[in-house]
């Protein structure tokens, strides 16, 4: 079997990109490239496993959702090291979160709708005005408890995909991966919001009550955008720790269980 670029591949199941992707990933666990080294150019990389470029890419984007690689596309990723605090794939992708705290995901779809973006969406998105797009609202839960509302709104080449998957997906990011497309980067803003008449009737919140938002933008190697969502969590199910460095910033989100309003240690905000 040959790549698309060519070059002769030999396949023992699996993805060949997550194959690559875990072998550098043991390397750099043995300290083969050092704390704050840099992996080969990606083309001696393609040189090394017999691959394309778009490959070595796509295992590079797996290592940097990780945490354990930096740097875009068309320079030399420097190594970050092994010591992990929280995931992008985790940030990014609810169902990875919510194992990596030991919650069972859920995941329900009330609607998935395609319609034409409109100027908000269609600046997110880099689409064309009139380009249409797909939009899904879907209730999250943590062990059987609703805890947040997704929005999201997706290009036409991701959105016909979505439509596609089980309308009781747990994870969408994971099958989307699965189709190529690769959630690389993502910018983030946090803030407040009242709760809607959906809010109220899938959360069982009051309409009007304050729930904490996350938009999100996020873009694939190349730096296309893949999506732009809207999450609403219910108060007191999740906090968001920004951590800074030298080497890079990160942020993460923290499971705040519902506290115990008998116990006399229960502090409140």
């Amino acid at each position: 079997m040959q790549d698309d670029d060519g070059a002769q591949l030999v396949r023992d199941g699996g993805s060949l990109y997550r194959r690559v992707a875990a072998d550098l990933r043991e390397a750099i666990a043995a300290g083969s490239y050092g704390s704050g080294g840099r992996l080969p150019a990606e083309g001696a990389l393609a040189q090394r496993y017999g691959v394309s470029r778009g490959t070595i890419r796509q295992a590079l984007a797996v290592l940097r959702s990780d945490g354990l690689v930096t740097s875009r596309r068309g320079t030399r990723r420097v190594v970050l090291g092994t010591a992990r605090v929280q995931s992008f794939s985790e940030l990014l992708s609810f169902t990875s979160w919510a194992r990596s705290v030991g919650e069972e995901p859920g995941g329900a779809m009330e609607s998935l709708v395609r319609r034409p973006a409109d100027d908000r969406e269609c600046e997110q998105l880099r689409l064309e005005p009139g380009a249409e797009v797909y939009v899904t609202l879907r209730l999250r839960t943590l062990s059987g408890r609703p805890v947040m509302i997704e929005r999201t709104v997706y290009p036409p080449r991701v959105g016909e995909l979505v439509a596609q998957l089980p309308a009781d997906a747990v994870s969408h990011t994971e099958l989307l991966l699965e189709h190529g497309i690769v959630f690389s980067d993502a910018d983030h803003t946090i803030d407040l919001v009242h709760a809607d008449t959906d809010d109220s009737r899938l959360l069982g919140c009051t309409a009007g009550e304050a729930l904490l938002r996350e938009r999100r933008r996020s873009t694939d190697p190349a730096g296309v955008p893949v999506e732009w969502s809207e999450d609403r969590y219910l108060p007191g199910t999740v906090a968001f720790t920004v951590h800074n460095s030298i080497a890079a910033s990160a942020l993460s989100r923290r499971h705040r269980p519902a506290p115990d309003p008998h116990s006399p240690d229960v502090t409140r905000g």
